[in-house]
């Protein structure tokens, strides 16, 4: 035999790696060609890698050449070793080839090249994780294996582009380059030059246009049914047989919630608001949503779970805000925090409490850790000079100045820090400073102040992370952040400001100053806390016990990764630090970013006012959460998306599930005898929902929002190959098998009620009501796929989910959040009694009157295509449409539209 390589060819990695694992009695003579050398006589175009038998035949694709080599070792051939072959040829050097491309060709780095592969590495992970065997077809290495490993190997041979949370991704792939054939193959073909070596092959292939944008793109994958084995298939069916006995007993509530030992505690806190402004769709799905789904997710896993969240009330931008409106900074705080409130409590996030940081246990708290950290060595006094603006007669808060970042020229930078290259400034440091409340050029002014030692702490940090980050869920920017500022060494930072409205500084000298807020307002958790319960400690000083996950955007980490975790472990006050930090990026509207006073984007006293219900909003802006990159608010997209996925997918599927069973079975679940083919979508469904664990365990919420829509793509197929309506009009068999389908059709619809609920909470809710779910069933969730409605549940009254949303309705909305609208006063809202923000139900969308003809028009839709799917009586038909045509009208009228003129058909 003889084999043809070529150095930088791709091919020739797993080829050679096969080779050199062959122990096959055949004499293997390895030739080296260049890359335009015809070794085929029959190809009219040059090919490497090519295996010349001794029978004359040739075989030149990388595959079977492995998989020769592997036969002459006496492996055996079975499915799941195909359809990985199968799935690499397909699905994986498609995205690799664009990858590869980008990075080589293009001198692209970092997500541009990752992007296009981040999938299928997913996937890769997820099978090994899910299988839990070292390599892909089980227990031993196969061909597979190393033909994925080849393919992989130039690209994963730098750890930046092998992400740290796919952890059996990476012992796979350690596991391969570590053997001898594998190592001998890259030296041949790389000739340590790494990826660079493909240039001259990689600049031959077309441009990989079918993955341009996509790095950008808010659009999902479509997921593949993965490979099922047979054990998998009948574990699913046991599990769906168990049904409700399988659900464990509910957990008792707790008034207050408080850590139990022995229990997973699981402690949340999302990024405080500040209080002098409304947030806008970019700080909700960074924070409070974000940190709401989990939540959520964490007592449908039973987990002891304690969500807090409040408003940031101290510090410069309170004084302003306050003096803008003529208000105490008191006022300005009982105002806006009302204001926060209302707008989480409309959104339906659900805070066991919603607290603020001007209380009494605020100051107590923070100037203990204070004290502490003074009484060991970590905070010294230091002259400062200071911007101080005379025209204002204040010194200015770093916040409220901005210049030109002295770095990279930034012409927006604050006076802490520029947004652009995210290095930290003195606001002095500063080119062309600016106040930002008056515009005038402020002056340099002397002032003495307490700094946090942070050089003397940074080994105590370098440690704690070094123990806290393996196996955690911080996030990749979160890790990346944190990194930077310890590569660069911490510098001592100012604690203290020269205001009236903070907390007061417990030091002689120091009576006319107050903490500086990105010291106190991370203590804010632990202070609500301890206004919520004066058990605090247990959560707070307990960190054997408690994992605490903090959300917010990527701006936030410094505070919650480096200055509050150091404060903490220099007090030596045994404090709960964060286990797993959530940072998104950002989110942007449209073509641009949100500003109030411009008018551009949506803010969340606005959201309520379109008449677009709480669910969709947080459906799609869970649906585009800027996990990995920064993505973008689109009113076309949310369109598309909830008339798409939502509408036309979840709704349908719902829907149709529960109306078969109320049609064709009088409301009563029917008798299920299952095929093979419903036992295989039973291991599928179980398959996607234990997918959609794993991923919420790792807090990728975009991410397992993709599961939920999948399985409900999979029961949209499942019904139409069926097609229960014309089955329950045959033979028995035929009524039975459309028993079944129905039957195993609102079991899936139950399951996704229960997955739906961190997302779509009344959504959810109001799928249970229609199915009468057992109550045990609407709070747990297994990672088994139980039957919930067995044959023989009756189920309630089943109605439409979602409204379509029109191109007009959505046209005007965008010219309305546009820009130059008029600022919406929110004096009303901020009369309104703030209450506890503890939310579990959401008031209604938009006037009642709409809302109820809104459902009518939709179930009066579903009436006339049923019977048009059912060829009815045209004059049955005639007169359900007259009525549809009438709701129409009535609800054009109550929204104020004009009606538009019917369009017959013409006469021919």
């Amino acid at each position: 035999m003889r084999l043809f390589v070529s150095e930088g060819a791709p091919g020739s990695l797993p080829v050679l790696a096969a080779a050199g694992r062959a122990q096959g009695g055949e004499e293997l003579l390895i030739s080296t060609v260049g890359p335009e050398e015809c070794v085929v006589p029959f190809l009219t175009q040059p090919k490497v890698p090519v295996l010349q038998l001794d029978s004359g035949n040739y075989l030149f694709s990388t595959s079977a050449i492995c998989r020769y080599f592997f036969l002459l070792s006496g492996w055996e051939q079975d499915d799941l070793t195909n359809q990985w072959l199968e799935w690499e040829a397909t699905e994986l050097q498609p995205a690799l080839s664009a990858a590869l491309y980008y990075l080589v060709v293009q001198g692209k780095k970092g997500e541009d090249v990752l992007s296009p592969v981040r999938r299928a590495l997913t996937h890769i992970d997820h099978s090994l994780s899910r299988r839990s065997c070292p390599f892909l077809a089980g227990e031993t290495e196969s061909v597979a294996d190393i033909v994925l490993w080849g393919a992989l190997y130039p690209l994963l041979q730098d750890p930046a582009y092998l992400p740290e949370e796919l952890g059996a991704l990476h012992s796979w792939f350690q596991t391969l380059s570590s053997q001898e054939p594998c190592q001998r193959a890259a030296e041949m073909v790389l000739k340590q030059q790494g990826v660079l070596a493909l240039r001259p092959y990689l600049q031959k292939q077309p441009h990989p246009s079918s993955f341009e944008g996509r790095a950008v793109s808010n659009e999902p994958e479509e997921e593949e049914l993965a490979t099922l084995s047979e054990e998998e298939i009948a574990m699913a069916v046991t599990a769906w047989e168990k049904g409700l006995g399988s659900l464990p007993p509910l957990r008792p509530q707790q008034n207050p919630v408080l850590p139990v030992a022995g229990e997973r505690n699981v402690l949340i806190t999302s990024a405080l608001p500040y209080v002098n402004n409304v947030p806008h769709l970019g700080n909700i799905i960074g924070c409070v949503l974000s940190a709401d789904v989990f939540a959520r997710y964490s007592r449908l896993r039973q987990w002891n779970t304690l969500y807090l969240c409040g408003t940031d009330e101290y510090g410069t931008a309170t004084e302003t805000k306050a003096m803008e409106e003529g208000l105490t900074p008191q006022e300005i705080c009982d105002k806006y925090h009302a204001i926060h409130a209302s707008i989480y409590r409309w959104f339906n996030i659900s805070f066991d409490i919603f607290g603020r940081t001007t209380t009494p246990q605020q100051t107590k708290i923070t100037q203990d850790i204070f004290q502490r950290l003074l009484t060991r060595g970590f905070v010294f006094q230091d002259t400062v000079e200071q911007l101080r603006c005379e025209h204002c007669a204040r010194f200015l808060a770093d916040r409220f100045v901005e210049g030109v970042c002295p770095f990279c020229g930034y012409e927006e930078a604050r006076g802490d820090q520029c947004d652009k290259c995210g290095k930290l400034i003195n606001a002095i440091e500063l080119k062309k400073p600016q106040c930002k409340v008056c515009r005038s050029c402020p002056v340099v002014k002397s002032s003495q102040h307490l700094f946090l030692d942070l050089p003397k702490l940074e080994k105590r940090l370098e440690e704690w992370l070094g123990k806290t980050l393996p196996g955690s869920e911080w996030t990749p920017n979160a890790r990346f952040i944190i990194r930077s500022w310890l590569r660069d060494g911490l510098k001592p930072r100012c604690i203290t400001r020269d205001l009236k409205w903070g907390t007061p500084v417990p030091l002689e000298g120091f009576e006319d100053k107050v903490f500086y807020v990105w010291f106190d307002a991370t203590i804010g958790y632990v202070s609500i806390t301890a206004n919520y319960t004066d058990q605090w400690e247990r959560w707070w000083k307990n960190p054997e016990q408690v994992n605490l996950y903090q959300f917010m955007a990527k701006d936030n980490v410094p505070f919650h990764g480096l200055v509050f975790p150091c404060s903490a472990l220099g007090a030596e006050d045994n404090y709960t630090l964060v286990n797993h930090l959530i940072a998104t990026e950002y989110l942007n509207y449209e073509d641009g970013k949100f500003s109030k006073s411009r008018g551009v984007g949506v803010f969340g006293d606005m959201a309520q006012d379109t008449g677009i219900p709480a669910d969709i909003w947080r459906f799609y802006l869970l649906y585009i959460r800027p996990e990995g990159q920064d993505s973008a608010f689109s009113w076309t997209d949310m369109l598309l998306k909830n008339n798409s996925e939502l509408l036309n997918n979840l709704g349908n599927f719902i829907n149709r599930a529960g109306m078969f069973v109320s049609k064709f079975f009088g409301g009563c679940v029917p008798e299920m005898v299952l095929t093979s083919d419903d036992r295989r979508l039973l291991a599928h469904v179980t398959l996607e929902l234990q997918h959609y664990h794993e991923l919420l365990e790792k807090v990728r919420i975009r991410e397992a929002l993709r599961s939920i829509l999948t399985i409900s793509r999979n029961g949209n197929q499942y019904i139409q190959v069926n097609e229960p309506w014309k089955r329950i009009k045959g033979s028995e068999a035929d009524r039975q098998r459309a028993g079944t389908v129905t039957g195993l059709a609102v079991n899936i619809a139950a399951l996704l009620s229960v997955m739906l609920q961190p997302y779509m909470p009344t959504v959810s809710a109001t799928i249970q009501a229609q199915l009468q779910l057992p109550a045990p069933a609407c709070s747990i969730l297994l990672k088994n796929f139980l039957c919930t409605l067995p044959a023989g549940h009756q189920i309630g009254t089943v109605s439409p989910l979602f409204q379509k949303l029109e191109n007009d309705q959505i046209e005007s909305l965008r010219q309305r959040f546009g820009g130059g609208q008029l600022e919406e006063s929110l004096e009303l809202k901020a009369k309104a009694p703030a209450g506890p923000a503890v939310v579990e139900a959401t008031a209604a969308a938009g006037p009642q009157q709409i809302q109820v003809l809104m459902d009518e028009v939709t179930k009066q839709g579903n009436i006339v295509r049923e019977l048009k799917a059912q060829k009815a009586d045209k004059n049955q038909v005639a007169a359900e449409v007259a009525k549809l045509l009438d709701l129409k009208k009535q609800l054009a009228l109550a929204e104020g539209k004009p009606l538009e003129t019917p369009k017959g058909k013409k006469k021919k």
